[in-house]
């Protein structure tokens, strides 16, 4: 038994033809939906990157208690369960944030793993001098963008470039231990994430006319550019898309050259989606997540039922992942696992959940039935009281200050702490992202599937605020989330 997992970053939807989408250039991710099953129903859980990660690895929702973060001691880890039960686990990414403060035990859980450098200022290549800047949209100040200035003179070529690095290891991999049993591999690359940098010959399948300045990278704010400027920025993410598809394509020609369909699991996924210009928003975690960036894309080939060319409806999410690959190498699921093993629905589209919740630490807490999505706003402009529970007091880049740690606890153990007390540490509520102020939202999907129309019923509010309530109990949500988002006199 062997599996593979391909994952990309900030993948959109409905920017690929299996999803309906007539315009993109994506021929490998078609002859993959002929190859797998295609789900229709896969949302996200925690967002954006790392936590989207930690649900990969334990199976369970992390936005509830904490943000951005390593894995907990107390976390069971996916890769680390096989790696010590005798399957061989590689992971192959160009992911930055793994090798940051607020990523570094991830990818020490896999037997092997390797890194390719450069994407989205990734503190790289060392030049003293200032890089020459072309004038630019959507500029950002400080060191991220002169370091990706820098970084990009040294991936002028394709080869060069971060996602070509990592799929020639992955592909290499494969090469090297097709005949082998009992391996896990995972190709990650942070493609096509911001900016949207690749080469011309994947731009060429996009021509139009633009002739304003550079413009590859937008801000996480409300759109200000013009509609010729939105149009091109749409044109280069589909040129990123198209070479995602490329390097899709040469791994699904080493199954094809080795016959791996046989005996060979294909995970294909990502960790969210990304808006471009939708809901006059740009990319993700500010506003709520509308399904541009929570609907996401998932195609999954189990050679034991052999379906291929077929759709499912029922509802899944990452977290299922981990218990798909666990089952598939015949391992026992964790107690702490709440993700669901999907043979039986890649197999007979067979239910896994009612309804599946997500969300950002801070943010909204959504819920979704597959008909309505249900967006609940903090209840006040200040966001609180918001905590974070952890034992690896680390943001994305940097270790929790001195100043966040003055006024810290010690809490009760969670459900899933394994007895372990966690450090209570103040989080500051609204900040950048201000979740209140788009006040809570219900759409209709069905109806209303671009979410445009909120609707005002109570009576779907009611039933959509049950199933919200019930999976945050399920998670053991501390109680303080329910009075941020004014839940507190309502739960069931």
């Amino acid at each position: 038994m062997k599996a593979i997992m391909v994952m990309f970053d900030s993948l959109n939807r409905h920017m690929l033809p299996p999803y309906g989408c007539e315009w993109v250039h994506a021929p490998n991710f078609e002859r993959l939906a002929q190859r797998a099953v295609t789900f229709e129903n896969s949302y996200v859980g925690s967002m954006p990157c790392m936590p989207a990660r930690r649900e990969l690895h334990t199976g369970r929702y992390n936005f509830l208690h904490r943000s951005w973060g390593p894995l907990e001691p107390f976390d069971d880890s996916m890769p680390q369960i096989l790696k010590e039960n005798g399957i061989y686990t590689h992971l192959v990414s160009d992911h930055g944030h793994y090798w940051e403060d607020g990523g570094c035990t991830y990818h020490t859980r896999y037997s092997t793993w390797q890194l390719a450098r450069g994407h989205e200022g990734d503190p790289w290549i060392g030049q003293v001098a200032d890089p020459e800047i072309p004038e630019a949209v959507g500029k950002r100040s400080g060191k991220m963008w002169r370091q990706d200035w820098i970084n990009r003179q040294h991936m002028q070529r394709e080869e060069d470039q971060p996602q070509a690095k990592t799929f020639a290891m992955g592909l290499e991999f494969i090469h090297r231990n097709q005949a082998e049993d009992n391996w896990f591999l995972q190709i990650e690359t942070f493609d096509p994430h911001e900016p949207f940098y690749t080469q011309e010959h994947y731009k060429a399948l996009y021509p139009h006319h633009y002739e304003g300045p550079h413009f590859d990278w937008p801000n996480y704010t409300e759109v200000a550019e013009s509609p010729d400027q939105v149009e091109h920025v749409r044109y280069e993410y589909a040129a990123s898309v198209s070479m995602c598809d490329h390097y899709l394509g040469q791994v699904l020609d080493l199954m094809d050259q080795y016959d791996m369909w046989q005996d060979t699991m294909l995970i294909v996924n990502t960790d969210h989606g990304f808006l471009l210009g939708e809901h006059d928003w740009w990319a993700k975690c500010v506003q709520p997540f509308y399904d541009e960036v929570a609907h996401s894309p998932l195609f999954i080939w189990d050679q034991r039922c052999g379906c291929q060319g077929e759709r499912r409806m029922s509802l899944v999410q990452t977290i299922d992942l981990p218990a798909t690959l666990l089952e598939y190498f015949n391992l026992k699921l964790p107690t702490d696992m709440q993700g669901i093993p999907l043979r039986k629905t890649i197999a007979e589209d067979k239910p896994v959940r009612q309804a599946a919740l997500y969300g950002l630490h801070g943010g909204h807490v959504n819920v979704t039935d597959g008909r309505y999505t249900y967006m609940r706003a903090p209840a006040n402009p200040e966001n609180t009281p918001l905590y974070n529970y952890t034992l690896m007091p680390t943001h994305m880049r940097a270790r929790f200050s001195v100043e966040e740690l003055q006024d810290v606890e010690l809490a009760s153990p969670f459900a899933f702490t394994k007895g372990c007390r966690t450090v209570q540490v103040p989080s500051s509520g609204g900040g950048w992202r201000n979740a209140a102020r788009f006040g809570t939202l219900l759409y209709d999907l069905k109806q209303d599937p671009k979410q445009e129309h909120p609707l005002d019923d109570p009576q779907i509010e009611g039933r959509m605020i049950k199933l919200l309530v019930k999976l945050m109990e399920d998670n053991d949500a501390p109680p303080e989330q329910f009075e941020r988002l004014g839940l507190d006199k309502v739960q069931a």
